[in-house]
């Protein structure tokens, strides 16, 4: 694991990481990984399908057509 030291950070911010630390029960140090990794790790599972709902429900939304599968093609032959 890499380390990573923040320098000049404003006293005020420092305290409401502090107090938000507090909150959820981690030091200061678990507060901002979790931060951090919410902030660059992506969106996945259940918050990407949230997301995509979000999106394209409703009127965004697009009805497409479904493709006629009714006459595919012969599997190919691997003898």
């Amino acid at each position: 694991m890499a380390t990573l030291t923040i320098r000049n950070i404003d006293d005020a911010i420092k305290e409401r990481l502090r107090v938000r630390a507090a909150m959820h029960g981690h030091s200061m140090e678990e507060e901002v990984r979790l931060i951090l990794r919410k902030a660059v790790g992506g969106v996945t599972g259940p918050s990407l399908w949230e997301r995509s709902r979000a999106l394209f429900a409703g009127e965004k939304g697009v009805e497409l057509e479904r493709p006629d599968r009714s006459s595919d093609r012969t599997p190919p032959s691997f003898d």
